[in-house]
C-alpha cells in the first residue's frame, strides 16, 4: 500500500485496518483536523452562488473558494451472490473484513485475481493456513516489488503499449516469473493495467503453499468452490475441465464499488471531457476550482504514493491564489485534445491508463506552458516557497487589473491565463 504521508511508515506491503487507522489518527492530532472536520455529513450536492462560491448541500455549511473531492475510487465492498453459497458449510469473507480472523491449518479459498486477491494471500501466509488457492477469471501481471524495477517500468513517458514493450515483458518472464511463465498474461500488455505489486507471490506457488488457477466459477458447494479450470490463452467463458476446489474459508477478493462523483454539478460531465477525461485527469474544465484528487484513476503502472496527491492540491491552491495561473475551460479542453491525440494509437482511453513519468510529464507542461505559473514551481513540485510567489501575485495587481482580473466578488473558476 502506498503511503498518503511522507511520515507514513508500513511494517509490509500490506497493512492492516488497525495500523492503518493508527497512523491517521496520529496524522489527525498533529495537524488538529479534529476542530476543521464536520463528520456524520453527507454531502448530496454542491453548487456555487452568485459570486462563484461553492455551498455544500446549503448556505449553513459554509462558502468556499474551492473543492477537493476525496472521496478515492474503493467504496462499498462489492459481495456478489454465487449459486449454492448457501450451502458450503465453511466461513465466507469479504478480503476487507479479514482482520481478526483465524485462517491457522486452514485450506482457504480466494476468489478474484487482483490487489485484493494478492492481500488476501498475505493474511493467508501471515495467519499460517494450511493452502491457499486463488481462483483468478483472468491473468494480470504481476510485478516485483523493487523500487529500481518499478521506476523503471514507470519510465515509459507514451503511457501505454509501444513497439518496444516487448523488451520489458519478456525481462519479467525470464527472470521473475522464470518457472511460472504460464501465469503471464498474453492477452493483454503490460502497459495496458495496473499490475500487482507483490515478490512473495511466486514464492508463496513455488513452495506450493498456494496454487494460482485460472477458470471460472460455478458455484459453491458444501465443501468448497466448484470451478472450470480454463488452459492458457482459453477466454473467460470457454471450455475447461470441471473440479471442485475443497476449503473451509472463501474469500471474496471481488473489489469495490467506485463512490460516485454525482454531487458535482452536471457541467461537469458532459461529453467529450466526462471523467477521467479531465485536465490533468482531476480538474473538471468547467470548474478549475474543483480538484477531484485520486478518485478518477482508473489504472496506472510506477512508484506512486504521497507526492502526485501533494501536486495536485498545491496545483489547486495555485489556481485559486493567483488568477493568472487560472487555466480558462478552452484551454483545458485543448490540452485533453492533446493528450487524445498524443496516445491516439494506445490500446486504452487516453487517460484509462498512466505511467508516473507520463504523470511528471503532465505536471511540468502545466507549469512550463503559463510564465505566470513558473514562480509557483518550488511550491507546486516539493511544497516550499509559497511566500514568495504570494508576493509576486501582489506586485502584479496592476497586470491583472488590466487584464481583468482579481475584484471583488471574484469567481475562481473564471480562467485568467493566456
Amino acid at each position: 500500500m502506498y503511503r498518503f504521508h511522507p511520515s507514513v511508515q508500513w511494517s509490509g506491503g500490506y497493512p492492516n485496518r488497525q495500523q492503518i487507522v493508527s497512523q491517521i489518527t496520529e496524522l489527525w492530532k498533529r495537524y488538529g483536523l479534529e476542530r476543521k472536520t464536520k463528520f456524520d455529513t453527507k454531502v448530496e450536492k454542491v453548487y456555487q452562488d452568485k459570486e462563484g462560491r461553492w455551498i455544500i448541500n446549503d448556505p449553513s455549511q459554509g462558502r468556499f473558494e474551492g473543492i477537493i473531492a476525496a472521496v478515492g475510487t474503493c467504496g462499498d465492498a462489492k459481495m456478489p451472490h454465487m449459486s449454492g453459497m448457501d450451502k458450503f458449510k465453511g466461513e465466507i469473507y469479504h478480503s476487507s473484513d479479514l482482520t481478526g480472523k483465524q485462517a491457522k491449518g486452514k485450506k482457504m479459498i480466494i476468489i478474484g485475481g487482483g490487489a485484493s486477491a494478492v492481500e488476501a494471500l498475505e493474511f493467508g501466509s501471515h495467519e499460517d493456513a494450511d493452502k491457499t488457492y486463488i481462483l483468478a477469471r483472468s491473468d494480470k501481471w504481476i510485478i516485483p516489488r523493487n523500487p529500481v524495477v518499478d521506476v523503471l517500468l514507470s519510465f515509459n513517458i507514451f503511457g501505454g503499449e509501444t513497439i518496444f514493450s516487448w523488451i520489458p515483458e519478456l525481462l519479467l518472464k525470464k527472470f521473475f516469473y522464470r518457472d511460472l511463465e504460464d501465469l503471464a498474461p498474453t492477452d493483454k500488455g503490460l502497459f495496458t493495467g495496473t499490475p500487482m505489486v507483490n515478490s512473495d507471490v511466486m514464492d508463496k506457488i513455488r513452495s506450493e503453499k498456494a496454487e494460482w488457477l485460472r477458470g471460472d466459477i460455478i458455484g459453491f458447494t458444501e465443501d468448497g468452490v466448484k470451478f472450470n479450470l480454463r488452459a492458457k490463452g482459453v477466454p473467460s467463458g470457454g471450455p475447461g475441465r470441471e473440479t471442485v476446489i475443497k476449503g473451509d474459508i472463501v474469500v471474496m477478493a471481488t473489489g469495490f464499488e467506485r463512490p460516485s462523483l454525482s454531487f458535482l454539478p452536471e457541467d461537469n460531465f458532459k461529453d467529450p471531457y466526462q471523467p477521467p477525461n479531465w485536465y490533468l485527469q482531476t480538474f473538471p474544465p468547467s470548474h478549475p476550482s474543483v480538484c477531484c484528487n485520486n478518485c478518477t484513476y482508473v489504472n496506472a503502472i510506477g512508484s506512486v504514493g504521497n507526492w502526485h496527491i501533494g501536486i495536485y492540491t498545491r496545483i489547486l491552491l495555485m489556481f485559486l491564489s493567483d488568477p493568472l495561473t487560472r487555466p480558462s475551460p478552452y484551454w483545458m479542453e485543448r490540452w485533453i485534445d492533446m493528450t487524445r491525440v498524443l496516445k491516439k494509437f494506445a490500446p486504452t482511453g487516453a487517460f484509462d491508463f498512466f505511467t508516473y513519468l507520463e504523470l511528471v510529464w503532465w505536471f511540468t507542461f502545466c507549469v512550463a506552458i503559463n510564465p505566470f505559473r513558473w514562480k509557483w514551481a518550488f511550491f507546486v513540485f516539493f511544497g516550499i516557497g509559497q511566500s514568495l510567489p504570494k508576493r509576486v501575485v501582489e506586485a502584479e495587481d496592476k497586470i491583472r487589473n488590466g487584464l481583468g482580473g482579481k475584484k471583488n466578488g471574484e469567481n475562481y473558476d473564471v480562467g485568467k491565463s493566456f
